[in-house]
């Protein structure tokens, strides 16, 4: 079937799909991989950090560059495929150095995809009435896929096959974003000297609010850096642990397939009002669960705690960020994240090393404080999505 007949919202649900799955072999089993191929513990950290600090920078100034060009779909493609390109580094003689700049090119050039495929779909959503929530449940469900599918080939003997995985959902990922119609500029003159003078980003209140969006998903940087260890310190075996991961993320699907309908009833700082809210209480809890029904049971909360999070920060974006910027909007929220996340994992591994129960207990004063912070913002956030319809 020739991918032009495919409905434009699976499409662009196929293009989340590639791009979750191959990051979600990344993401979690990559350290392992590159410590079967013979690289250090300080080797491994060095490569990451220098990754996630190029990828924080990256993130704004390659969306922005597709913004100006008005070629998202096509900047989808050529970074998808310079990020796959970039981890083929990795079949390339050259030890510790050729491996770092395969991973750090690899971070840098994905960077850019979800922002950009997040504008696009809300562009979908806007001009078509496809569900943005709905599409991209499709990423959610391709990063759990990859999850189950990585703990397989993170081997020293199946590393390569997980490497070239992750180059194929690159590959993949380009391909349908190609098949995508291409989205209309509009008419500004690119060459405006006052282009961009209808965005946010030059004004003040713009900063203090995509900051607080970023700070809702850095309440779980004590759960993303420290989470499966502090399960494995109760003994929880690693089975398990897998599939109390597996049961947020189904958490977070169930709410991205009914949030339309919600979305209907409640504007966007209600969903960030639930997200604080039940980041708050899953936080405090956490080191008080004792039994694996009540883990899961918290676990179930991430569908709150980071899916109605992403969802009221994108939908804000969505509406005071015009659409021709909207990967660059979308960008700088995931700066916001990524600085804040580093600082947090930073913060929480000193305390891990104290306390293995004080960085949760930090996680819920960060979400409650990023919830009344977030109250105080609401009106004003509210007079510049009204201002912009």
């Amino acid at each position: 079937m020739a991918f032009n007949s495919i409905p434009i919202r699976a499409r662009v649900s196929g293009l989340f799909a590639g791009h979750f799955f191959g990051f979600g072999l990344f993401l979690p089993f990559f350290p392992v991989v590159l410590g079967v191929n013979g690289l250090t513990a300080a080797e491994i950290g060095f490569i990451l950090g220098a990754g996630t600090i190029a990828r924080i920078a990256a993130s704004p100034a390659l969306s922005n560059l597709s913004d100006r060009t008005g070629q998202r779909r096509l900047s989808v493609l050529i970074y998808s495929l310079l990020g796959a390109a970039f981890l083929c580094g990795f079949f390339l003689p050259g030890g510790p150095v050729m491996l770092g700049i395969a991973v750090i090119g690899y971070m840098v050039m994905n960077a850019p995809i979800v922002p950009l495929s997040d504008a696009y779909a809300l562009d979908v959503q806007r001009n078509m009435g496809a569900d943005y929530a709905r599409m991209r449940l499709w990423g959610s469900a391709g990063f759990v896929v990859a999850n189950l599918v990585g703990g397989v080939l993170a081997a020293e003997g199946t590393s390569w096959v997980l490497v070239l995985a992750i180059v194929s959902a690159g590959v993949a990922t380009g391909a349908v974003a190609m098949s995508l119609p291409r989205q209309e500029r509009g008419n500004e003159a690119a060459s405006s000297p006052d282009e961009g003078a209808d965005t946010p980003f030059r004004s003040i209140w713009f900063w203090p609010v995509v900051t607080v969006l970023g700070l809702f998903q850095a309440s779980h940087a004590a759960f993303y850096g420290f989470g499966t260890l502090y399960w494995q310190a109760k003994a929880v075996p690693d089975v398990a642990i897998g599939v109390l991961w597996a049961v947020g993320v189904v958490a977070e699907i169930a709410l991205f397939s009914v949030a339309g309908k919600i979305a209907q009833r409640f504007d966007p700082p209600v969903f960030l009002f639930a997200a604080g809210l039940a980041a708050t209480l899953r936080w405090a809890l956490f080191s008080f669960a004792d039994t694996l029904p009540v883990m899961a049971a918290l676990q179930l909360l991430h569908g709150l705690s980071f899916g109605a999070a992403h969802l009221g920060a994108v939908a804000i974006l969505a509406k005071v960020v015009p659409a021709r910027w909207a990967g660059t909007g979308q960008g700088f929220l995931a700066t916001s994240v990524g600085i804040q996340m580093a600082i947090g994992l930073s913060i929480c591994g000193a305390l891990y090393d104290l306390n293995h129960d004080w960085p949760f207990y930090l996680m819920a004063v960060v979400a409650l404080v990023g919830t009344l912070i977030m109250m105080a913002l609401t009106p004003l956030v509210r007079r510049r999505m009204r201002a912009s319809d």
